[in-house]
């Protein structure tokens, strides 16, 4: 990295204000103190570990090993799923966060956790995994809103539910699968209310406008597009045009906020003048597979835009900073793990899409940086499997932590990986 580059994030990170700066260090000297307590000396072996490696040269790649490792991600959701008493996934684990480590179920992500484990159940023969992916999908009916809309954050009390787009959209990318899967009605009527409430919530300028509460407001997501997806997916499912109209709209708008530079503007949680590779990975892939769904090869060509600049600051390790300026400058010293399997997943599939091989090679690459950052042989079973929010595990994403939705974007490129190897 250039100095000038780490002076301008120094600088970002200094600007927040006096008092956002003291909660950001007062939390992370807690997070440093439940560190060390007995019950975590697994996590602990693993921050160490991480630590000396970012601080090094990085852990070494890891080829192969794609199924061995796919169906270890799998179990660590299953365990997510477990840990909490209703049929959800946990948010994650994060032993140094006080109270308890595993986190209430999320509806957003265990929304598209469904698809990702009725994938894993068809390609490896997994019945377990599909009645688990069914489970889920028919507990996400029983917390649907009355709107149609799914609740932003973790699961609250339907009196304290706010509505969110982005939950909405992945929690009906679960619906869409299990429909496809079974032909079940409950999936389909389920997925008409989720898709109405997402066409319905689409502004005059094409972008969704229900943010929830877990998010920065500004008034642009551009990540939303994300939706289109699984809007599209549902409208083919179902044979209802609007709904894959009302996808292709939200993708045009998605891709007019490119810069000449393939950046996208507004395409942040909290940051948008410094977007995650995660919600870049979300953001490309809704717009790629738009395209390959409704046959627009400027989509395609968009995805394309978006993701050539990010590969190109990805070291010949495969580490990849977590975030990124519009000159495409990192902006961040750490790096976001789900952002760089996203990242994986849209290169393996530009690779089927386009035949490129170099985008197989970049998706390589960035899999088998990953691959040593899953732990598989901890004496904390509630690590094996899973992949962390940030390298570092103190980073800046999610930190001290696992995240469930870094581990089933994992799975996702695992998946695609060891399907492409045994062609």
């Amino acid at each position: 990295m250039r100095i000038a580059t780490a002076a301008r994030i120094i600088g970002d990170l200094c600007g927040k204000g006096l008092r956002e700066n003291y909660w950001d260090l007062a939390q992370m000297v807690a997070r440093f103190g439940r560190l060390a307590r007995p019950e975590n000396r697994a996590f602990r072996g693993r921050v160490v570990r991480e630590l000396g490696w970012y601080l090094v040269s990085g852990p070494a790649p890891i080829r192969g090993q794609a199924r061995d490792r796919a169906r270890a991600a799998a179990q660590w959701l299953f365990r997510a799923q477990d840990a909490r008493p209703d049929d959800g996934v946990a948010q994650g684990y994060f032993p140094c966060d006080g109270g308890q480590a595993w986190r209430p179920s999320y509806p957003e992500t265990t929304g598209y956790i469904v698809t990702s484990l009725l994938q894993f159940a068809e390609q490896y023969g997994d019945t377990a995994a599909r009645e688990r992916a069914l489970r889920m999908a028919r507990w996400e009916i029983d917390v649907q809103m009355p709107s149609g809309a799914v609740q932003a954050g973790t699961l609250v009390p339907r009196e304290r539910q706010v509505a969110a787009i982005f939950n909405t959209g992945m929690v009906l990318d679960g619906w869409a699968s299990a429909y496809a899967a079974t032909g079940d009605a409950r999936y389909g009527e389920a997925g008409d209310r989720a898709a109405d409430f997402l066409v319905a919530d689409l502004g005059e300028d094409g972008h969704f406008q229900s943010h929830g509460t877990e998010v920065t407001m500004h008034r642009i997501k551009t990540y939303n597009c994300l939706c289109a997806w699984a809007l599209y997916r549902h409208g083919q499912h179902r044979h209802e045009s609007r709904y894959c109209d009302a996808a292709v709209v939200a993708v045009e708008a998605a891709v007019a906020q490119q810069t000449p530079r393939g950046w996208l503007r507004d395409n942040c949680l909290t940051r948008p003048e410094a977007p995650l590779v995660h919600t870049i990975g979300y953001a490309l892939q809704g717009i790629l597979e738009v395209g390959v769904l409704a046959g627009r090869s400027d989509f395609v060509e968009a995805a394309v835009r978006g993701a050539e600049p990010v590969l190109a600051r990805m070291k010949p390790t495969g580490f990849l900073h977590g975030r990124f300026y519009d000159d495409w400058e990192p902006a961040g010293f750490s790096s976001c793990l789900t952002g760089s399997a996203q990242l994986a997943v849209v290169c393996y599939r530009l690779h089927q899409v386009t035949g490129s091989p170099a985008y197989r090679t970049a998706a390589d690459r960035l899999l088998d940086y990953l691959k040593p950052l899953q732990a598989l042989d901890t004496a904390e079973p509630a690590l094996n499997g899973a992949l962390g929010g940030s390298f570092p595990l103190f980073g800046s994403y999610m930190t001290a932590g696992y995240p469930n939705w870094a581990t089933k974007y994992l799975l996702d490129a695992l998946m695609l990986q060891d399907a492409l190897a045994a062609r």
